[in-house]
């Protein structure tokens, strides 16, 4: 989710969701060793909970900025041992990664003896030729053996090279069934479910088999999606908040934004699936799309487009 979920995504996703557990995009280790930690780490405590999401393969890398995310008040560590970009290969991080699972182990121990916070990891079911479910065990054994309990497996293989990114995500097949062996031969593993979800009625059918699913494009291009899952599977009660209180919520954050030098369409962007399927959601996405990125654009813009949704939507 590089570029998608930033603290300003999470605020709004947390508007709609008050206990989905929200991941953050993946910050590589030498941004936050050699850049601006509070611009890549600094979050509200109202996303909470919230995990961040590291890249990277050298163990002293990671304890230190693992520690630096605990410091920041996040209440997990995740290792990406999944993205299959060529650029995040050419850091020798992410997918290749599941071809070597004793410096990921190393990477997790190194990670847990420095952190209180849980140290997890999320990866593929498989790497190019090295996909066999053997393959698989062993590397979660390996790790699971370094102190990582919780895994977030994409239940899709990944290629490293013939494939992009959006390909990776598309073209492998889904294969749930080998998530949920997973989870029957490591009965004591956390294994969370990832991967080509787009309803909480197939979300109940996996919580069947595993503990946990991840929902990621789905709950950024159709947000209202998370609208119930407090009710759903937190036996949270409070009313489900419609989709005008969710942006009526949203404003004191937007501003709050703007007065800080942020542009308004760096909020605004992470909005436009809010109406999707809905009479005017073009409409909606139009109207933010061409005036939220004009310079010195206000608030007056959002209101202007939730006028006009309104105006044919309720």
């Amino acid at each position: 989710m590089l570029d998608w979920t930033d603290k300003h995504c999470r605020y709004f996703h947390r508007l709609i969701s008050k206990h989905a557990f929200l991941y953050t995009e993946m910050i590589t280790t030498g941004a936050l060793i050699y850049g601006d930690r509070q611009r890549f780490l600094s979050f509200e405590p109202f996303e909470n909970p919230v995990a961040c999401q590291l890249g990277g393969s050298n163990p002293q890398d990671l304890a230190f900025c693992a520690k630096l995310v605990e410091d920041f008040g996040y209440v997990e560590v995740n290792l990406n041992v999944g993205c299959p970009s060529e650029r995040v290969q050419n850091g020798s991080f992410g997918a290749c990664l599941m071809a070597e699972p004793i410096l990921v182990a190393e990477c997790v121990a190194a990670m847990a003896a420095t952190v209180k916070i849980p140290v997890t990891v999320k990866c593929r079911i498989g790497v190019d030729d090295r996909d066999s479910y053997e393959e698989l065990v062993d590397f979660v054994t390996t790790v699971a053996n370094a102190g990582c309990k919780t895994f977030i497996v994409h239940a899709r293989k990944a290629w490293l090279s013939g494939l992009s990114p959006k390909q990776n995500r598309e073209i492998p097949p889904l294969r749930y069934d080998v998530v949920y062996q997973l989870k029957r031969d490591f009965p004591h593993l956390q294994i969370i479910l990832n991967g080509g979800i787009t309803s909480l009625d197939a979300c109940d059918e996996i919580l069947d088999q595993v503990d946990g699913v991840m929902v990621g494009r789905e709950a950024y291009q159709n947000p209202y999606i998370l609208s119930t899952v407090d009710q759903r599977w937190y036996q949270d009660a409070h009313e489900i908040p419609t989709r005008q209180q969710i942006i009526e919520s949203f404003i004191p954050y937007v501003e709050r934004q703007l007065h800080n030098g942020v542009r308004l369409n760096s909020t605004t962007r992470h909005t436009l699936g809010l109406f999707h399927a809905m009479p005017r959601a073009r409409a909606w996405r139009r109207y933010l799309s061409e005036n939220a990125c004009k310079q010195g654009a206000e608030i007056n813009v959002l209101l202007q487009a939730l006028n006009l949704t309104l105006n044919d939507v309720y």
